[in-house]
């Protein structure tokens, strides 16, 4: 073949700048800031406002009592360990229905619209390999806020009802048979006119109970008997006066419970025992004292879980076995508690496996020992197990299958730890390490020296020692050591803000006496004994941010006079004396309060309410010159409040309750470049919680913490705490051309 006499030289060329922007590509793409929360990090079940990291360990305090992995509203359990199992889809809503599907999956319903990546509407079939069913998707809806509240499996027909007028293709009012290979809605086209709750199926006959008045082409108050085939209501007409939330059938009885006082033609309260031939109720009645939600039948034993105190003659807290020959409540007694009052006590959901009766509920002790949300019990004396999942929020629904037990409710977590307002979590690994100081009351500031960690808040015991509002705990055990600076107890009393500089140790907050002197708002303490020093700026109403450089102290708050000084909101106090320096931002605006401060070479940044600082227009965010005072050209122009703030080199992270922030949509948090005060293309997105907002910040190394009110942020579920990875950037690369 003819060598061709075109020059290789512009192809080596392209090749080589090819080869170099894929090489910088990739490296912008490493250096690239992950939106994406990391997985493995555990969660809280209440906001998180204080973040501080050591080199192996993470600090977190707030008002959450619970830290746990991130399982969603939907998990499947291990019957002998509690645990989560190892692959499952995360489910975006609350789950209030569940059923084994035969084959080792779920069908599941609820209020979501996502399980797992997949697109689910409401009702959704998990396969036993714990991943989604792409062919079956009856997506439910028509109505503002449909639900799926239970769910039932016949042969090839999956029954669900709730509150929707659309599944399965179709329009189907608040109660449908589907395929159960398809997902496509049957011509079974009951039609009920209002909401509809619990099922249960038996034979040839659909049973439904809800608030309907009409169904199958009927007038049935609250509760039908349905042919499986036709759909039309049956004869069969127990008229119940009210809502009917739960059902179960055994042989010739149909058991149903809820909130009627009449039923089968007879007075019964909130539980009944109907003949399954004539609708009438038997001479059964444990006569509850209020409602009943929850039924299981085994044997001769009819399990019922609710809300009352007392039924089959007897006290009974929410959960109770019943003769089903008597309806005599039998000596099985578990006592469920929700915290210290009995009143507010209500079992969901009861099932039934060998000799264990599972329960989930609003509860936090049950059979005798502490058990959140979920319990296993023994069918015999009542007693909990020692299976123990610890839900980080109410269950409301359970199934069993085999080796699984699947829980759903309103819970995004699950397999965790109590913590009560304080916890550490392993900087590998995001779990909770053993440490656990256990505080009364919510921890606002932390600050960490050596092997000390300092705590505030509004407590009064923490580290198992009486403690008010300021403590110093033990890295290792998590006891308070014997420091006790001690402030005034009143109301509102707090410390919100800790920073500690060498051997001293500043608090701020609300109190007018701290380590044995008085000191209003703002203090120095002693890291050794917890006394105050003489440094006394003396401010005027509360300090809520502090940060500490050189020989100057910062405070930030809502103060109007500090250090001897009239300084609105913020002020630069000597560290050796306590006196306001010249330096005087005086922010202004409706509500001009100062709740964040860092400090970064000569900059001080500032976040709050204010819309003017340092002498000029700034909106809630502003940087500082750390020498005059004045506002440097830096404007992010934050919409709303900012109440964390953090510096990481060349990126100033803000989180607050704005939804817009350096130029750029940004909801609740954002990354902003300290050169232009531009937003990067860093976008958590937080959203969710109420009022939803960003109250904690804290980055180390290649990580950024963020903690609040927020139920999900960088597209995930992730209640309250979230971990954030920054890339180091990407080895060059060398190429060799052959």
């Amino acid at each position: 073949m003819k060598a061709s006499s075109r020059s290789t030289t512009p192809v080596v060329a392209f090749v080589v700048t090819a080869l170099a922007a894929i090489g910088l590509l990739s490296q912008s793409r490493a250096q690239a800031q992950s939106s994406t929360p990391r997985e493995e990090t555990w969660v809280t079940n209440g906001p998180v406002g204080a973040i501080v990291r050591t080199a192996d360990t993470v600090y977190i305090g707030g008002s959450f009592t619970y830290v746990g992995p991130c399982t969603g509203f939907g998990v499947p359990l291990d019957v002998t360990t509690g645990q989560p199992a190892a692959t499952f889809p995360r489910v975006n809503g609350a789950v209030k229905a569940c059923v084994a599907d035969g084959s080792g999956g779920w069908y599941i319903g609820g209020e979501f619209t996502q399980v797992g990546i997949v697109a689910r509407d409401y009702i959704a079939h998990i396969l036993a390999d714990g991943s989604v069913d792409l062919s079956w998707n009856p997506n439910a809806g028509g109505v503002s806020y449909p639900t799926i509240h239970a769910l039932a499996v016949s042969g090839t027909t999956v029954y669900a009802v709730g509150y929707f007028t659309s599944i399965g293709g179709q329009m189907r009012n608040n109660i449908a048979a589907l395929d159960a290979a398809t997902g496509n809605a049957t011509a079974w086209n009951p039609d009920a006119n209002t909401v509809v709750y619990a099922l249960a199926v038996s034979g040839t006959t659909v049973y439904a109970g809800g608030d309907f008045t009409i169904i199958g082409g009927q007038t049935r108050n609250r509760i039908a008997a349905l042919d499986a085939a036709t759909g039309n209501a049956t004869a069969w007409n127990p008229d119940a006066s009210g809502g009917v939330y739960a059902l179960a059938v055994s042989g010739t009885t149909v058991y149903a419970a809820g909130t009627f006082t009449s039923i089968g033609g007879q007075p019964r309260n909130n539980i009944a025992a109907l003949d399954a031939a004539t609708g009438q109720a038997t001479a059964w009645n444990p006569d509850a004292s209020q409602e009943v939600s929850a039924l299981e039948v085994s044997g001769t034993t009819v399990y019922a879980g609710g809300l009352f105190t007392n039924i089959g003659g007897q006290t009974r807290n929410g959960i109770a076995a019943l003769g089903a020959s008597t309806g005599l409540a039998t000596a099985w007694d578990p006592n469920a508690v929700f915290g210290p009052d009995p009143s507010v006590t209500t079992v969901h959901a009861l099932a039934i496996s060998g000799s264990t009766v599972y329960v989930v509920g609003m509860f936090t002790s049950i059979g005798g020992q502490p058990r959140n949300y979920i319990a296993a019990l023994d069918a015999a004396t009542g007693s909990a197990t020692a299976w123990n999942p610890n839900a980080g929020g109410t269950v409301e629904v359970l199934a069993v299958s085999g080796s699984i037990v699947y829980a759903g409710g309103g819970f995004t977590s699950i397999g965790g730890q109590t913590r009560n307002y304080i916890a550490a979590l392993d900087a590998a690994t995001g779990n909770a390490t053993a440490w656990n100081p256990n505080a009364d009351g919510s921890v606002s500031a932390l600050a960490v020296s050596g092997t000390t960690v300092y705590a505030g808040g509004d407590f009064t015991i923490i580290g198992g020692q009486t403690r008010n509002r300021i403590a110093a705990l033990d890295a290792a055990t998590g006891n308070a050591t014997a420091w006790n600076p001690n402030p005034d107890v009143r109301p509102w009393a707090g410390i919100y803000a800790l920073a500690v500089s060498g051997t001293t140790v500043y608090a701020g907050g609300f109190f007018t006496s701290i380590g044995g002197q008085t000191r209003s708002f703002i203090a120095a303490l002693d890291a050794a004994t917890g006394n105050a020093t003489a440094w006394n700026p003396n401010a005027g109403f509360v300090v809520q941010a502090l940060a500490v450089s050189g020989t100057t102290v910062y405070a930030g708050g809502w103060f109007t006079t500090i250090g001897g000084q009239s300084r609105n909101f913020i002020a630069a106090l000597d560290a050796v004396t306590g006196n306001a320096t010249a330096w005087n931002p005086d922010p202004g605006g409706d509500y001009p309060y100062v709740f964040a401060l860092a400090v970064s070479g000569s900059t001080v940044y500032a976040g709050g309410g204010f819309t003017s600082i340092g002498g000029q227009s700034r909106n809630m965010i502003a940087a500082l010159d750390a020498a005059t005072g004045s506002a440097t050209a830096w404007n992010p122009d934050a919409s709303g409040g900012v109440s964390a703030l953090a510096v990481f080199g060349t990126t100033v992270y803000a989180g607050g309750q704005f939804t817009s922030i350096g130029g750029r949509t940004r909801n609740y948090i954002a990354a902003l470049d300290a050169a232009t005060g531009q937003a990067t293309a860093w976008n958590p997105n937080a959203s969710g919680g109420s009022p939803t907002g960003v109250s904690g910040l804290a980055v180390s190394g290649s990580t950024v913490y963020a903690g609040g009110s927020f139920t999900t942020i960088g597209g995930q579920i992730r209640p309250y705490f979230a971990q954030f990875d920054i890339p180091r950037p990407m080895a060059a690369k060398h190429w060799r051309l052959y």
